[in-house]
């Protein structure tokens, strides 16, 4: 999703549609990996479903700000043991987006790499 980089800004969203095609996705694994921080940090990733008929845009997931290094699998998927700020219990809905936000405008060094699953 997006590749490891130095970010001061949050980056645009990345749009993803997996139903009515055939997809049958229900689940999503991201996996962000924070290599390098510089002094006060604070990144949050969001997971928006999106109403195409009406525009309209209601949020999934929203885990806790990611703060120090290293690397955090969160999970979002019917069926799944939740596990505050890393794992929901939920269906990902058909139009979904995924997203950053900035704290502050600090370099922080992450990529973000996601799979769904069926």
């Amino acid at each position: 999703m997006l590749p490891s980089a130095a970010r001061t800004l949050a980056p645009n969203f990345q749009e993803f549609e997996v139903a009515g095609r055939g997809y049958g996705y229900r689940a999503l694994y991201l996996v962000i990996d924070v290599t390098a921080i510089t002094a006060s940090p604070g990144i949050t990733v969001t997971v928006t479903g999106v109403a195409r008929l009406s525009s309209k845009t209601f949020t999934v997931f929203a885990p806790a700000s990611l703060v120090t290094t290293g690397t955090v699998t969160l999970r979002a998927g019917p069926g799944l043991t939740p596990a505050m700020n890393l794992t929901m219990d939920d269906f990902l809905p058909p139009v979904f987006r995924v997203s950053m936000t900035h704290a502050v405008t600090d370099s922080t060094t992450y990529s973000i790499g996601g799979m769904l699953a069926p």
